[in-house]
């Protein structure tokens, strides 16, 4: 008896020398789901963004060394070109030619980053609440957390300054990212939010993902030259860019994303923060499918 589309189908697949954990769930165009982070796993995506399932194939997997991933990996392993080969070894693992990826927040820019080394694997390019794609835009918006939630800043620094948070503590940790988010969360989706981030980690597993995202900053955001955008010009690929009306990412970084883009389309989702699936699940699941499946 074959599984019904709407069971999930989770194992771990050899990858490049790591076991990757993979989950599907769905049946039609696949979309691959790139978490953000770096430093977490894909199930804070969950269950919201399972809505898509009802007209999409989703591919979601924990990136190397972390969540359901970390067994075996050793952080120096990680580098930018791991994440793009591992996404590009799993997607020729499950047969298939062309896919959509669609990338949330950090995971964004590892979906424009594969879509422009092999653009003609890639259908579409869903972008959803991206991270600023410049190291000038990640600095000004930095600034901009700065002046307008000054406490909230300066709260957090304390908390990462504390053995606890060094360690990798669950608890101190969920007390930082509390604070991180709550500008951008609705209250009554935060506790469930903190716990799914950390779920399948350990305070071993999230000190050795902290080094993975160290690592992956200094390919990016720490390079005083990055910036995708002028890549992008030469991406002909659909693309739909999500942004939250209220993200703590600025629109403005979400409009030059969509505007560097040939094909490229901005989508603002009203009243929504960073986790714009989270909270209107049925609308961002509509712009979408309709997307993958024009």
């Amino acid at each position: 008896m074959h599984p019904s589309p709407t069971t999930p189908r989770e194992r771990h697949v050899l990858v490049r020398g790591a076991q990757l954990f993979v989950r599907e769930i769905g049946g039609g165009p696949p979309v691959f789901v790139l978490h953000g982070g770096p430093d977490f796993d894909h199930g804070y995506l969950l269950p919201a963004l399972d809505v898509l399932a009802d007209r999409c194939r989703l591919v979601y997997y924990d990136q190397r060394g972390r969540g359901r991933s970390a067994p075996g990996v050793r952080a120096e392993d990680v580098t930018l070109d791991s994440e793009l080969a591992d996404l590009d070894a799993l997607r020729e693992h499950l047969g298939l030619d062309r896919i959509a990826v669609l990338g949330h927040s950090f995971g964004a820019l590892l979906a424009l980053e594969y879509a422009l080394r092999h653009p003609q694997r890639v259908s579409h390019v869903i972008v959803m609440n991206a991270a600023p794609v410049s190291s000038a835009e990640v600095v000004a918006m930095r600034e901009l957390w700065l002046r307008d939630w000054p406490e909230d800043r300066a709260a957090m620094d304390a908390i990462a300054a504390t053995p606890e948070f060094e360690s990798g503590d669950i608890g101190t940790e969920a007390r930082y990212y509390r604070l991180h988010y709550g500008p951008t969360v609705p209250a009554h989706h935060m506790d469930d939010l903190l716990k799914r981030m950390r779920a399948h980690f350990t305070p071993e597993t999230v000190r050795a993902a902290r080094a993975i995202e160290d690592r992956l900053m200094d390919a990016t955001w720490r390079r005083p030259d990055y910036d995708l955008a002028p890549a992008l010009a030469r991406l002909d690929v659909p693309a739909l860019v999500l942004h939250g009306e209220r993200d703590f990412v600025p629109v403005a970084s979400a409009e030059r994303i969509a505007n560097a883009l040939p094909r490229g389309r901005l989508a603002l989702v009203p009243g929504t923060g960073h986790f714009s699936y989270l909270e209107r699940p049925a609308d961002v699941a509509r712009r979408v499918t309709e997307f993958v499946r024009a």
